[in-house]
Order: C-alpha cells, then sequence, then structure tokens
C-alpha cells in the first residue's frame, strides 16, 4: 500500500490557517512555546542560508564553467531591469490612484511596528558569514574549480553540496511548515500586525494587486523564451510563493525555490546558480512595496513629490536593493539611507516605513522568490541557445 503524504504547498497553507486561527484562542505560555521553538529554528536558518548558497552555488558555477562570468552579467542585468520594472509600475499606479484614496494628516499615531511575544529563551547559532559573503566565495570557488586540472577539491565541494542537500531534505523542509504555524500564531496572538493593516487596507489592496499583475508579466515575459503556458509555470511555484509568504524570507525559501523551479523543466545547474544569486539580488516585490509606501506616506504628511524624485530614487534603489539580505525586514532597512537622503524621510517617517513595510513583508518576498524562477527559466532558454 502506498503511503498517504501530504504535499509541501497544502502542508504550509495548512499552517498558516491553523496558525490564524489558534492565535486567536490559546493562551500566551502555549503560544510563548512555539515562539521558542522558532527562535531556535530561525536562527539554525540563518546559520544554513550562507553554508547553502556556498554549498549550491560553487558546484553550479564548476559545472558551468567559463561560461559562469556570462550567466552572472545577463542574471544580474535582468534581476536589475526587473526591479526597475516594478519601481516604475508602482509609482504610476500610486500617483494615479493615492491621491483619491488618502487623506493628507491621516492619523499615522495608530501605527507602532508589531511587538510579539518573546521566547521562553533564546540560543544563538551565529553563521559563519554574511549572505554577500557567502556569494562572494561560492563564486571564487567556482570559477576557481571550472579551470582546475584536479578534481580533489571538486569531489570535496560535491561531498559538501551532498551535505546541504541532506539538511534541506531531512531538516529544514520538514520544519518549515511548524516555523510558518509559529509565525502567523504569534501575528495573531499580538494582533498589532493586523491593526496596522486596517489603517492601510486600501493602499495595501492595491500593492497586492499589482504583485499579482507583475507575477503574471514575468511570466508571460518567460513564456515567449521556453514557449510555454505562463499559467502553469506559475502554479507550479506556488510552494514558494507560500513559504516566502510564511517565513517572509527569500533565502530561508531557497530550497523550495529550488525544487519547483526544477519541476518547470530548468536544468539543475542552472537553477543552482540562479536561484541562491537572485535570493540576493533579485527585489521586484519589495522595490515596489517600498516605492508604494514610500509614496503613500508622503501623501499623508502633505510632502511634495514629483517624477524626476522618485526617478532617482527608484534607481538607486534597485543598486541598493542588491546589499539587502535575505532576511524578513532586510530591504527596508537596507533603503533607509536613501529614504532619508533622497525623499527626506526623518526618524518618525522611517519608523512608519518600517511598520508599514514589515505589516505585509510576506507579500513582497513572495513576489520576489516567485519572481526568481522566471528568471531561471529565461537563463535556461539563454545559455541553451548559446550552446547550440
Amino acid at each position: 500500500m502506498k503511503k498517504f503524504r501530504i504535499g509541501l504547498l497544502p502542508r504550509i497553507v495548512i499552517a498558516i490557517i491553523l496558525g490564524i486561527l489558534f492565535g486567536n484562542f490559546l493562551p500566551t505560555p502555549i503560544v510563548r512555546l512555539f515562539v521558542t521553538f522558532n527562535s531556535i529554528f530561525s536562527e539554525f536558518l540563518n546559520f544554513s542560508i550562507p553554508l547553502i548558497i556556498v554549498g549550491l552555488v560553487t558546484i553550479a558555477i564548476a559545472d558551468i564553467g567559463k561560461e559562469a562570468g556570462r550567466m552572472l552579467m545577463v542574471t544580474a542585468l535582468i534581476a536589475y531591469g526587473a526591479t526597475l520594472f516594478s519601481g516604475f509600475l508602482s509609482y504610476f499606479t500610486g500617483a494615479t490612484l493615492f491621491p483619491s484614496l488618502i487623506e493628507p494628516g491621516a492619523p499615522l499615531e495608530t501605527v507602532s511596528e508589531a511587538q510579539g511575544i518573546s521566547p521562553y529563551f533564546s540560543v544563538a547559532i551565529p553563521p559563519l558569514m554574511n549572505v554577500m559573503t557567502a556569494l562572494v566565495l561560492a563564486f571564487t570557488l567556482g570559477l576557481g574549480l571550472a579551470h582546475l586540472k584536479s578534481n580533489a577539491l571538486k569531489d570535496v565541494a560535491r561531498d559538501f553540496q551532498e551535505i546541504v542537500v541532506l539538511t534541506i531534505s531531512g531538516v529544514i523542509l520538514p520544519l518549515l511548515p511548524i516555523y510558518i504555524f509559529s509565525i502567523f500564531l504569534n501575528i495573531t496572538h499580538s494582533g498589532q500586525v493586523f491593526s496596522i493593516l486596517m489603517v492601510f487596507i486600501k493602499i495595501i489592496g492595491i500593492i497586492f494587486l499589482l504583485h499579482i499583475f507583475l507575477l503574471l508579466f514575468q511570466y508571460c515575459i518567460a513564456a515567449l523564451f521556453v514557449r510555454r503556458n505562463p499559467f502553469k509555470l506559475l502554479a507550479r511555484m506556488m510552494p514558494a510563493y507560500f513559504t516566502a509568504l510564511g517565513t517572509q524570507s527569500s533565502a530561508a525559501t531557497i530550497p523550495v525555490t529550488l525544487e519547483q523551479t526544477r519541476k518547470n523543466g530548468v536544468s539543475a545547474g542552472i537553477a543552482g546558480f540562479v536561484i541562491p544569486l537572485c535570493a540576493t539580488i533579485h527585489l521586484s516585490g519589495s522595490t515596489l512595496k517600498i516605492v508604494a509606501c514610500a509614496l503613500a506616506l508622503m501623501i499623508m504628511q502633505g510632502m511634495p513629490y514629483d517624477f524626476p524624485l522618485f526617478a532617482g530614487f527608484i534607481f538607486m534603489l534597485g543598486i541598493t536593493m542588491v546589499a539587502a539580505p535575505g532576511v524578513p525586514g532586510g530591504a527596508i532597512m537596507a533603503a533607509l539611507g536613501i529614504l532619508q537622503s533622497m525623499l527626506g524621510f526623518d526618524e518618525s517617517a522611517q519608523a512608519l516605513m518600517i511598520a508599514l513595510y514589515i505589516a505585509m513583508d510576506s507579500f513582497g518576498t513572495a513576489c520576489n522568490v516567485t519572481g526568481d524562477g522566471a528568471i531561471a527559466l529565461i537563463i535556461d532558454k539563454v545559455m541553451e541557445r548559446k550552446k547550440s
């Protein structure tokens, strides 16, 4: 008899629903147990992410060989182009719709950054390196291995890749639904994120619709390259979308994004190269959200704005996003400097920006990682054409 197994996507959806339901009535001590689990698992995830990048990207580059440098350039240009497109899409939509929806001088003092329940205890597991260091190390090792005649170090790298793959399949993926359940349990129990959402409900609705349009647009472009149904390609990426919705982290979603990208027909080498890279440099969903939130807050506070101001901001934001770590809230933290220097956001405006961004962080992250799959499809087809 075959064992009945629930797929990853249903498990994640069930975890989100149960987290929201149980968050309304579970007592605080029990919620704190799950928050404690999350604190430890989150530390383990942060420790594992650089290792996942080194383990997967190094061998992917080594196998691709001399084409890796060209592929890095093409991937970076596509990711930056996608980020710019999302930023300008957000600005023009917001400039058209927000003035009729937003009342200047709205009661912004009701918005505060969500403070959930603290864990019983925490265990610090510092990562060996940060995400950008891991990415540069993986490129350096991978390009070096591609030109070495000896296979000794490459065999070590393959063994390390196996360890990383076993960690993903044996530890991270099985525990992800519990992690996601705990996040939504804490959010619902504290209730503060939902109060933020209610203040900005109209704006958030428009941003969500923009995310859907952006994903459909990205997969329609990818479908032109691979000549396949864009809706089927996008549907296959839904486990990655819902995982990111729960974890709020592009980097933590890498294992699922990789798996679903391969199911879309992208070769293992290209997927192993593009997905970890794009988890760091492709943040079109986050950019869309930052531009929309910044514009909304400027209108609410009666601050002057125009297209040249936001054009410069979007171009700089696209570069700044590359420095954003793939952790929850990383994008907004990286953007604070240019929000202050280019748009004139003071400390209180920055605090409001963080609160609004964090309240809907999940949707931007989900858009980012799902879009990574579209970029991987394009790169796979481009490299295939160059080989033939």
